[in-house]
């Protein structure tokens, strides 16, 4: 996949390209999330996957941006079609553009079930 680090570009149309990167977040007892960074125009908006009752995160290894809520449910937020349904289901309810932080967990169904 060669480096992760750098923003990857996502073109919607003619006029709207977004900029994008993933990352395993963990600050000393705080509770473990992996992060799509949406950049649009300078603006960033967040989607936030948080460890917990509503799913599971990668542990920070192999597996960032690997995302589930139970077998055969996962979301690999590395790849360009997944952040493309998670773009789409956030534009379709409004929630973007914008500046914000989403909760990831809130668009998982919707994603998994139009990638079918």
């Amino acid at each position: 996949m060669g480096n992760d680090r750098r923003l990857r570009r996502l073109v919607v149309d003619e006029r709207t390209t977004y900029r994008w990167s993933v990352r395993h977040k963990r600050q000393d007892d705080d509770v473990p999330r992996d992060v799509l960074n949406l950049y649009l125009d300078g603006v960033r908006t967040r989607i936030v996957f948080r460890q917990g009752e509503r799913g599971a995160v990668s542990g920070g290894y192999s597996y960032i941006g690997c995302v589930s809520t139970g077998p055969g449910k996962l979301l690999n937020l590395r790849e360009p079609g997944v952040v493309r349904g998670l773009l789409d289901e956030a534009t379709a309810r409004g929630l973007l553009p914008g500046t914000a932080e989403l909760d990831g967990w809130d668009l998982f169904d919707a994603v998994l079930d139009r990638a079918g």
